[in-house]
């Protein structure tokens, strides 16, 4: 009879450890689910700073953009500049064949950006362009805008996404 209440208070505790075991990866799932959620929340804009806008020009040159933000606050700022190239309301909707954007690399090159287009406003991805500044750091990024359709018309819109 001793040996049969080992027997059971063994296999119970066998149980007990695989029950937590199994359980281990379920219990760290709502705190992988949470930093997953603070992460995807970091990398929505809060806000927008729109800077000057200047007419799209269909002449075949490049045309240069340059977008400044100066982080004015205590602390440090995850900033990202886009740049907007908004068609006119009533159309014709520009397409990203449209334009070439291109952006200045930190050693003075140019590289060409991909844009998206969403109901007519062309826009460059915010996620790869994320910096963060320190206080009284100034952010300066340039690009070119070259339009290939002649006929295009539109709007260049800078600004900066503040996370």
């Amino acid at each position: 009879m001793h040996s049969t209440r080992l027997k059971a208070a063994f296999v119970a505790a066998a149980l007990t450890l695989a029950g937590l075991a199994a359980a281990g990866p379920a219990v760290a799932a709502p705190t992988a689910t949470v930093a997953a959620a603070r992460a995807q929340q970091a990398s929505v804009p809060v806000d927008f700073v729109d800077l000057p806008t200047s007419a799209l020009v269909a002449d075949g040159e490049q045309h240069q953009v340059t977008v400044t933000y100066r982080n004015d606050t205590s602390t440090d700022r995850t900033v990202a500049p886009q740049l907007l190239v908004e068609s006119p309301d009533a159309g014709p909707f520009l397409t990203p064949s449209d334009v070439v954007v291109e952006q200045r690399t930190a050693h003075g090159c140019w590289r060409p950006v991909q844009t998206a287009s969403q109901t007519g406003t062309l826009f460059t991805d915010l996620t790869g362009a994320q910096r963060t500044l320190h206080p009284g750091e100034t952010l300066t990024q340039d690009y070119r805008i070259t339009v290939v359709d002649p006929d295009a018309q539109g709007t260049v819109q800078p600004r900066i996404a503040r996370y």
